[in-house]
């Protein structure tokens, strides 16, 4: 049964249309987005500002290993901060009170797959009636992740943002088992217009960017190469100024962990870095508005840039993979390789890629009809939470793991700390049998 006939059988049972009953709900939808890292807080921060206008929405920051500086805070909110103001940050325990208080008839989960299901036990402990909970992802979501859809495998929606994510998804869900509603949203940080002509002129002053990821590459030979062309097309056009643009300055988190930092291996090239290549951190934003051109492995910046009519080169000199995350790129005609970056061939995509690539008309969206389609089952009182059929042997000690796991020192509890010394012994053996199964059977 599709959501929006459940949705109708429920209204007709109580003698309400479900045009009447969301009727009821536009002018009492309160939404609390909870976001962690700093890509989360720019996704979950933006998705928001996608919001009705008739949704009230606030955002809270859980205090996490993964917790964004001021300074990344700050960059993650350019553009949203004046709808939702500055969010607090919190620990779990203070969390739940929030939400206890709150009362939100929506949560916005917008944290890192192994933080879902503990916030998710958090809501509900917290909430008489439950919200309804909602997911996502903030960037590129292709190829589909298994552990992307097992850690949400509670939340009554999931958001992407293209044709192509949700088609993957529900295959890759429907393999699994697990009953999942999907729904699509325009990224939510992409920009609105293109920039004046004037500012991408190929032969004007400007800055070429080069997205960093933290973990593509991954190798620290595959992260020289790469400096060591961006260092030679800066030598050979003086005139511009060509930027690693870093996600975290040194000493600051990230959603994932970094081996080979840009602003460390930069002082190790050979001949030495010319004058006009730079490492610099701050909002993508700000540096797409004077960018020439973009080059990343796959950073989700080249949709933005792509975007704003801003040329692109994604390099493939390392390949095309899952695990370098640059599949989604396939027919795109973005692909370029060193010599492209040296000489900064620069390059627009598709147009029939696009249409099935984020770029997809805003019309196709649908993910605020189908929360708002949540809400009026909720009204039903027939509401009830999913069960998790994996990761639940272990029970309340299985339950501490997992939070310790997630939350690291931020977790401060003594159920937390023994699971982490009984747990991580059983852990170990765990992974060293399941290795010794598959070698067996090879």
């Amino acid at each position: 049964m599709t959501i929006t006939r459940a949705v109708a059988d429920d209204a007709a049972a109580s003698g309400a249309s479900p045009r009447e009953s969301e009727s009821a709900l536009s002018d009492r939808v309160t939404v609390l987005a909870i976001a962690d890292s700093d890509s989360y807080v720019k996704w979950g921060a933006a998705l928001l500002g996608q919001a009705p206008g008739h949704w009230r929405g606030s955002l809270i920051v859980l205090a996490s290993p993964v917790l964004p500086s001021a300074d990344q805070l700050a960059a993650a909110l350019i553009g949203t901060v004046a709808t939702i103001g500055a969010p607090p940050i919190l620990d779990l325990s203070a969390l739940a009170v929030a939400i206890a208080t709150l009362k939100p008839d929506v949560v916005l989960l917008s944290v890192r797959g192994p933080l879902v299901p503990v916030v998710v036990r958090a809501i509900v402990g917290a909430s008489v009636v439950r919200p309804v909970i909602v997911s996502g992802l903030p960037g590129i979501s292709i190829p589909a992740s298994k552990l992307a859809v097992s850690h949400r495998a509670q939340v009554d929606y999931f958001v992407l943002h293209s044709r192509r994510e949700i088609r993957e998804f529900e295959e890759l869900a429907s393999h699994m088992g697990i009953e999942m509603l999907f729904g699509l949203a325009t990224l939510p940080f992409l920009p609105r217009k293109p920039l004046p002509q004037k500012t991408r002129g190929r032969n004007q002053n400007g800055e070429v960017i080069f997205a960093t990821q933290a973990t593509v590459p991954a190798r620290k030979v595959d992260r020289l190469a790469l400096l060591s062309w961006l260092a030679e097309s800066a030598r050979r056009h003086p005139y511009l100024r060509v930027v690693v643009k870093v996600r975290a300055a040194r000493g600051e988190q990230q959603t994932h962990g970094e081996r080979f930092d840009y602003a460390d291996l930069i002082g190790e090239l050979d001949p030495p870095a010319p004058h006009n290549l730079v490492v610099a951190g701050g909002a993508m934003s700000d540096h797409l508005a004077g960018a020439v051109g973009l080059v990343t492995v796959s950073s989700t910046a080249a949709i933005e840039a792509i975007a704003l009519s801003i040329p692109v080169i994604i390099v493939k000199d390392s390949g095309v993979s899952a695990k370098l995350i640059n599949v989604v790129f396939d027919g795109s005609g973005l692909f370029g390789d060193c010599g492209d970056v040296v000489e900064g061939r620069f390059r627009h995509p598709n147009a029939t890629w696009l249409d099935d690539n984020y770029f997809h008309a805003a019309e196709q969206n649908d993910w605020v009809e189908g929360v708002n389609e949540l809400l009026i089952r909720r009204t039903t009182g027939d509401f009830p939470l999913k069960e998790l059929e994996k990761g639940v042997l272990g029970g309340v000690l299985r339950r501490a793991w997992d939070r310790k796991r997630a939350l690291g020192r931020f977790d401060r509890s003594w159920s937390g700390m023994i699971a982490l010394v009984v747990g991580t012994p059983l852990r170990c053996a765990s992974i060293v049998l399941r290795g010794t199964r598959r070698r067996r059977a090879r």
